[in-house]
């Protein structure tokens, strides 16, 4: 086996990221020739193994051990590690969530191998790995080789890779007996990836609203926030949103809060700084409401609007009931 990605469940379904990280895969093995498999864990494994069958990569590797019927980072750790054990793959993909993140430092541990987090692109070169970090709130790039041999440890941050561009195949779906001692969970996990008194992950969401400091005050917040309501959008916002106490940290998008790649972003009151831009540029439509005609937002979005938000909020929100 050379590359293996490493599934996550997003209720029933294979989370987006980890599709992302499929297409990484397939684009790294039609360059190199290598082969790919995926690994799917967990009490909805049959549903995450049908679905990751349906895109062209070698094998699915499945494991339903009760032990990790629901997630736990000691519980994935050891059945990842068994896994790079048996299957001896070069380079371990995943999508860069918060499940990621969580566990896969406790695994590049236990392996004693790099962990190359939030990779914003990613090369093979002379059977080494070259992970490019994004550094300075995205103003510059760092390729990183490790001095290590395989395997390799790799996230993908948000948007890396098109889902859209997958390939569809027939893969062959493989059940994987891995056991262990009960004993070695020794943490036991809340409800999965809940921010402080919110249940919002932006990285999963299709539609965004998200609000700037052009909105004016927070009074003017529930304007965006009924848009958000009519269309079936989750809100975001920019930083001086958040820093001035008009929303929760976990609204907030771009270098220092959540990367986004929904179908449609629609920023409103927006400037367009490096910092917020680095969190939603994989957007697949971005449409910009902005009264500053040379506000750089316009030279990201794929439609601007130059106006007053107080005025056309309320009009675009009741046009679209």
């Amino acid at each position: 086996m050379d590359i293996l990605v490493v599934l996550e469940d997003s209720n029933g379904k294979i989370h987006r990221l980890s599709v992302e990280a499929i297409v990484g895969a397939q684009k790294f093995a039609s360059a190199h020739n290598l082969s790919v498999s995926a690994l799917v864990i967990g009490m909805n494994a049959e549903a995450l193994s049908s679905e990751a069958a349906q895109y062209n990569i070698d094998k699915v590797l499945k494991v339903t051990n009760d032990l990790v019927s629901t997630y736990s980072s000691d519980g994935y750790t050891e059945v990842i590690r068994q896994i790079i054990e048996r299957e001896s793959p070069k380079y371990i993909l995943f999508g860069h969530s918060y499940q990621v993140r969580d566990y896969v430092p406790k695994l590049s541990a236990k392996l004693r191998k790099p962990f190359l987090a939030d990779s914003v692109a990613f090369d093979i070169s002379e059977d080494s790995a070259v992970s490019t970090k994004q550094m300075y709130s995205a103003k510059l790039l760092s390729d990183i080789t490790p001095n290590e041999e395989p395997p390799y440890l790799i996230s993908f941050q948000s948007a890396t890779f098109n889902s859209d561009n997958i390939n569809s195949g027939t893969a062959q779906i493989e059940d994987c007996d891995i056991s262990f001692d009960a004993s070695i969970i020794k943490t036991q996990s809340e409800e999965p990836f809940k921010e402080p008194g919110e249940d919002l992950d932006l990285s999963t969401a299709n539609l965004i609203v998200s609000v700037g400091r052009g909105i004016g005050k927070e009074e003017n917040i529930p304007l965006a926030k009924d848009l958000a309501e009519t269309i079936g959008a989750d809100l975001s916002s920019s930083r001086p949103v958040v820093d001035s106490g008009w929303l929760p940290s976990v609204h907030q998008v771009g270098s220092s809060g959540q990367s986004v790649a929904p179908k449609m972003y629609l920023a409103l009151g927006i400037s367009g700084a490096i910092q917020h831009v680095v969190g939603m540029k994989g957007s697949k439509n971005i449409v910009a409401i902005n009264k500053d005609p040379d506000a750089p937002i316009f030279e990201l979005a794929d439609y601007g609007v130059v106006g007053d938000l107080l005025e056309i909020l309320p009009k675009l929100t009741e046009a679209l009931r």
